[in-house]
């Protein structure tokens, strides 16, 4: 059973505590979609100040919506285009503080205004993308970066 926590540490203690939630709801489980499916239901319960947050995944050439919270989303992204596609070319993480200068961005909700996309690295192999948006300007920071990348890197032993 999950209970809703109240973070009320630092912003570090409460990525900390995040990701031992995360570590007890797929240390067990097997299944791609049931580990995604919590991961961004956690995120969604965990961060404020955001209106989207989930999965696309690779899957011939391009990537696919997967496990999200949030508005319905763009199904189909191809590799080098938006946020998202750009981050799977790249293979690094893209932190955007206002999305409308981003060339090409693709406005899946009208209100997102920025964007963090982490690359889902296995091997040598970029397989997805974890996409957070937020209505707001100049949301994500450096920690935000480095806290969802450790995020990622539990989720990814586990897809």
């Amino acid at each position: 059973m999950f209970n809703v926590e109240m973070y009320k540490g630092t912003r570090e203690e409460n990525y900390e505590l995040v990701k031992k939630q995360l570590h007890a709801l797929i240390h067990d489980e097997k299944n791609q979609i049931a580990n995604l499916s919590n991961a961004s239901s956690l995120l969604n319960q965990f961060l404020d100040r955001i209106n989207w947050v989930g999965f696309y995944l690779m899957e011939d050439g391009e990537l696919v919506l997967g496990p999200f919270q949030g508005l319905p989303a763009c199904v189909r992204i191809p590799v080098g285009k938006g946020v998202c596609g750009t981050a799977v070319q790249k293979a690094e993480t893209l932190r955007v503080a206002d999305v409308h200068q981003f060339p090409g961005h693709i406005a899946c909700d009208a209100a997102s205004q920025s964007e963090i996309v982490i690359p889902l690295v296995k091997g040598d192999q970029v397989i997805g993308v974890l996409d957070i948006d937020s209505p707001e300007k100049n949301r994500f920071d450096e920690l935000d970066q480095e806290k969802l990348e450790e995020f990622v890197s539990i989720l990814i032993e586990h897809v």
